[in-house]
């Protein structure tokens, strides 16, 4: 599957909308909620989230990642002066362990090696691809709260997943 990216659209909120809440579907079904209260909870969360971050990474790049020209995910980054910030990275379900995640991670440390720059990204302390970040070879430098901050540094050999 050949992987590109482009800047997210207006028009795709409800895709973006749709992308964020595959990320809570198993936290979800733990709550006695109907099915209405759970789609308020994480449009509301949704909105949060994405205001936050249009907020606090206004030089960020916000792309919708595309398998074969179709929307497979999103990829938020933040290029600073001496890090890149992977702000956040999420695949729809059915693309989830393909190999593209780590695709992508792997372009995206090939650049900070080129730049000379650590890679960053907080984690969940729970997410599935926490040893996907550790196998490419970030460490956990902080905890904080549900997450761990992650830290690649170029120094580090990349391994191949």
């Amino acid at each position: 599957m050949h992987i590109s990216f482009r800047p997210i659209q207006k028009k795709e909120h409800d895709l973006l909308l749709e992308i964020y809440a595959s990320t809570r579907e198993n936290e979800l079904a733990l709550v006695p909620w109907t099915i209405e209260q759970k789609a308020v909870f994480v449009k509301q969360q949704f909105d949060a989230q994405h205001s936050y971050y249009r907020e606090h990474f206004s030089k960020a790049q916000f792309l919708m990642v595309l398998g074969d020209g179709e929307p497979v995910g999103r990829l938020y980054r933040d290029d600073r002066e001496n890090e890149i910030r992977i702000i956040d990275i999420t695949l729809l379900p059915k693309f989830r362990g393909k190999g593209i995640g780590g695709k992508i991670l792997r372009d995206i440390l090939a650049d900070g090696k080129r730049r000379n720059v650590l890679v960053r990204i907080h984690v969940e302390k729970h997410n599935p691809a926490l040893r996907l970040y550790r196998r490419l070879g970030f460490q956990s430098i902080e905890e904080q709260g549900i997450y761990y901050l992650m830290e690649w540094t170029p120094s580090q050999e990349t391994v191949e997943v």
